[in-house]
């Protein structure tokens, strides 16, 4: 808006000092206020003159930061938190200095050269072919819908008469999957998952017969989770893409938490079937170690996502007159910032062995809590975890005590563990994705139990 004067020189100063104190140090836990609290203090902080740039960091450092949940905190283990590294939150704050459009080839092409890169790592871990690729997108919610939308593209060139479409997938599978389906107005097939939580080929198999024999529908999208959200079950991935491929259905595998885990030896065989993906997705602000927001959605053949997903108009006639990899013609997006560039840099700066480590070492703290849930003498574990969600109850207490006891837990600043449920028993669940939770943290919860 103006040139970099002295005072712009002394607030860049003041927010980088700001940067590197927070990268340096404990992340506090802090927690929120109500929005009648910070009006209070702050009051209304957009005026016709504006209260300058140090003022409005002072609003944020002293008042608006400490009113949000450190999602990195060693002992934040709620949903499935993010646990940024060092190189890639530093980067993060190149990346939003450099100005850099991500959309286009012509505009971006050293930025998207390397989430390309980065995008091969994740494509080569799943099995996928070379021709395989894909884009950063902003979330898993909108990877799915993204890669769906081109699923049902492709049942219309083959059934171009059909009265409905719809997606199959498992009563387990995320929220997102749901929203897809209203949002393309199909229907949404849920099958019941085995004893085990899991969703398998043979029950898929039976559910898309079914549907197929009563009418003139079709199903388009057969979804298996790779790690579900509330509690780290991974689907049958070989028997659940054999029963799609038999039908000729696009097969998408859900992988925004789970598929992290390919990095991790030690659980990589319990992931065998992804390489039969058409299209999946993985979202490394989960637990790959890198800022919000960015959704790995790779497909195995990116063409036809192309064919769906390219925006025409004269002014991006340019865009289109050569074979470049323009990263909007592969997901619900035009304009994009570079999202998949914090996470490259780790990559690139560590190394893929270091992410391996930090992913087992997040497993290996998983069973620890495990083991200790199961030795403790007033918990129950609700079921041996898959990948590094520990589900737990205490027997006896009801929705209200497991919400009392959470929120206590984060007004004292021990730690930040809400409450879930499954088919509506209330659980507590651990989501371990930071490899600097400790023994030591674990031991501080459970001792509030």
């Amino acid at each position: 808006m103006h040139e970099f004067t002295s005072d712009l020189e002394e607030l860049a100063d003041r927010a980088l000092t700001y940067s590197l104190e927070r990268l340096k140090y404990d992340p506090p836990l802090d927690g929120p206020r109500t929005s009648e609290d910070l009006f209070e203090e702050v009051g209304n902080t957009i005026s016709a003159k504006g209260m300058g740039g140090l003022e409005a960091l002072k609003v944020f450092t002293d008042v608006l930061a400490p009113a949000c949940i450190s999602t990195d905190h060693p002992r934040n283990l709620a949903y499935i938190p993010s646990a940024p590294s060092e190189h890639a939150n530093l980067f993060d704050l190149v990346v939003g200095a450099s100005a850099l459009y991500g959309g286009s080839w012509q505009e971006g092409a050293g930025a998207v050269f390397a989430e390309n890169q980065a995008l091969r790592w994740v494509a080569d871990l799943a099995g996928l072919p070379e021709s395989a690729g894909g884009v950063f997108a902003q979330g898993g919610t909108v990877g799915n819908l993204s890669a769906l939308v081109v699923a049902r593209a492709q049942c219309r060139k083959r059934s171009p008469h059909s009265s409905q479409l719809a997606i199959i997938c498992s009563e387990e599978a995320h929220s997102s999957i749901r929203s897809a389906a209203q949002i393309m107005d199909v229907d949404l097939v849920l099958v019941e998952p085995d004893a085990e939580g899991r969703l398998r080929g043979d029950d898929v198999a039976r559910e898309i017969d079914a549907y197929h024999s009563s009418g003139d529908g079709r199903i388009f999208a057969v979804v298996a989770t790779a790690g579900t959200t509330n509690l780290g079950i991974i689907d049958d991935l070989e028997s659940v893409g054999a029963a799609a491929r038999e039908r000729n259905i696009w097969f998408h595998v859900d992988g925004a938490y789970g598929l992290a885990a390919l990095c991790a030896p030690s659980v990589r065989p319990k992931f065998i079937g992804v390489e039969g993906a058409d299209s999946l997705i993985v979202d490394p602000h989960k637990w790959l170690f890198a800022p919000f927001d960015a959704c790995a959605l790779i497909y195995r053949k990116p063409e036809l996502a192309r064919e769906v997903h390219t925006q025409s108009a004269s002014y991006l006639d340019t865009l289109h007159e050569d074979d470049s990899w323009n990263p909007s013609d592969y997901a619900i997006n035009l304009t994009r910032r570079t999202r998949g560039l914090p996470f490259w840099f780790s990559l690139a700066a560590n190394g893929t062995d270091a992410y391996s480590d930090a992913v087992e070492k997040t497993l290996d703290m998983a069973q620890i809590a495990a083991r200790k849930i199961r030795e403790h003498p007033r918990l129950e574990l609700f079921r041996e975890p898959d990948l590094s969600v520990v589900a737990f109850t205490r027997p006896g207490w009801g929705k209200a005590d497991y919400k009392n006891w959470s929120d206590t837990l984060l007004n004292n600043g021990i730690g930040f563990v809400p409450a879930s449920s499954h088919k509506g028993m209330p659980i507590l669940r651990f989501a371990i994705v930071n490899p600097w939770t400790k023994v030591v943290d674990i031991d501080q919860i459970l001792a509030t139990l």
